[in-house]
């Protein structure tokens, strides 16, 4: 039986590298990690699953105690703690002060994007609906035609 090979060399399969990786990942490298998946109407629309996630977005929250049905826009995006601050999740403290609490981004659904022209072509990319072409391939009648 013949095993087959990594098809990039700088990826370890080593899990404790790819622990060192991610808990290392830079800020750039984070935003791709802190993805949120895209709510139902969105992924209609867009033919794009999920996006990074960023501070004016509008999220529901889909687990955990804060779980709701209602909308809530994103407050911050912590990536050093790999974290989002949503607007009225906060809890309070022992001496009265309230402060937000950190939500993992996979946690929560995407309702509204804040649109602006990177996220747009961002969207454009990732839309799933033009992949079917095939981009450079021509077809059998244009061969015999070229012939």
């Amino acid at each position: 039986e013949v095993s087959i090979m990594k098809y990039n060399a700088h990826v370890s399969s080593s899990r404790r590298k790819q622990r060192k990786a991610h808990f290392l990942a830079p800020s750039s490298i984070r935003r791709k990690l802190m993805t949120a998946p895209l709510s139902k109407e969105l992924r209609q629309k867009y033919n794009v699953r999920s996006m990074p996630i960023r501070k004016d977005d509008e999220v529901q929250i889909t687990r955990g105690q804060y779980k709701s049905q209602q909308l809530a826009k994103v407050i911050s995006v912590y990536r050093k703690r790999w974290v989002i601050y949503v607007e009225r999740v906060q809890r309070e403290k022992a001496y009265g002060t309230t402060v937000p609490v950190g939500i993992s981004a996979s946690k929560v659904e995407i309702s509204k994007l804040k649109l602006d022209k990177d996220r747009r072509a961002i969207l454009e990319r990732k839309d799933r609906s033009k992949k079917k072409t095939d981009k450079g391939k021509i077809t059998e009648e244009e061969a015999m035609a070229a012939e």
